[in-house]
């Protein structure tokens, strides 16, 4: 049952984000992940507002570079179209906080055909959600988005690996539908939190970007996460997740991440 929206519209490119936003590093911040989904519904209703009826090109990437403090306040989204094309085309939005940019995100957009015949090398589909049980994330973290989804994985979570779904009941954005593909990548940015290598409360590792390669649209409720994350020598570390929905394997998400102690 719907409680409410990870963001209320403002105006036309303005949004106001909930308590259910709040992150998890610092409740007094957005967690990314539901704010990558409001990117890519703005990138929607520009779309819509540009053409009406779809023209046939399916968002296929998106890449989200965090510039700076997500506050959890008003947020703007300004989306542009770089390189217009027929079969392939270059959209980008900017996400500013008080004026100043603090994401901007690229997506691909490419040509929709029949390659049913020749399609493969996905890989396997996953236990099906109904038949795992929820694990309480917020027993590890803070912060209202967490505290907002249900997550259940495979197997009990393994310090860099596991394997989750994630849902949630809350709206994107409260009055507004939003697209399969907005409400699935507003989960996505979970991954960097489900398979922690070590305790938040001793070590940080935000994400500094967000990529998503999609070989097939999302469907349904569900985001499904088969997420590995590596710790380098020096500081950094990367999470990456084959992407899931209820029907299989979707593509793939990678998180470069700063690491250091507290």
């Amino acid at each position: 049952m719907n409680t409410g929206s990870y963001f209320e519209p403002i105006d036309e490119h303005r949004y106001k984000p909930t308590t259910h936003a709040s992150g998890a590093w610092d409740v007094n911040e957005q967690h990314f992940s539901p704010l990558g989904g409001l990117i890519v519904h703005a990138m929607d209703r520009h779309l819509a507002e540009r053409e009406g009826p779809s023209d046939g090109l399916v968002l296929s990437r998106v890449s989200f570079d965090i510039l700076g403090r997500l506050a959890l306040d008003e947020t703007e989204i300004r989306v542009e179209t770089l390189r217009p094309g027929r079969t392939i085309e270059l959209l980008e939005a900017v996400a500013l906080i008080a004026g100043r940019p603090v994401v901007r995100a690229r997506a691909w957009r490419l040509a929709a055909s029949d390659t049913a015949s020749v399609a493969g090398g996905a890989a396997d589909r996953l236990t099906p959600p109904e038949e795992v049980e929820p694990w309480a994330m917020k027993s590890v973290w803070p912060g209202g988005y967490i505290a907002s989804i249900d997550v259940r994985p495979l197997a009990p979570p393994q310090p860099g690996r596991t394997t989750a779904w994630i849902a949630t009941p809350l709206d994107l954005v409260a009055g507004q539908a939003s697209s399969a593909l907005a409400s699935y990548v507003a989960l996505v940015d979970t991954a960097n939190g489900i398979a922690v290598r070590q305790s938040p409360t001793e070590w940080m590792f935000p994400n500094v970007d967000l990529t998503l390669h999609l070989h097939r649209q999302p469907v349904g409720g569900w985001t499904g996460l088969d997420t590995t994350v590596t710790f380098g020598p020096t500081g950094q570390g990367v999470t990456s997740t084959v992407l899931h929905d209820v029907e299989g394997a979707v593509g793939h998400a990678q998180q470069l991440l700063t690491v250091r102690p507290m």
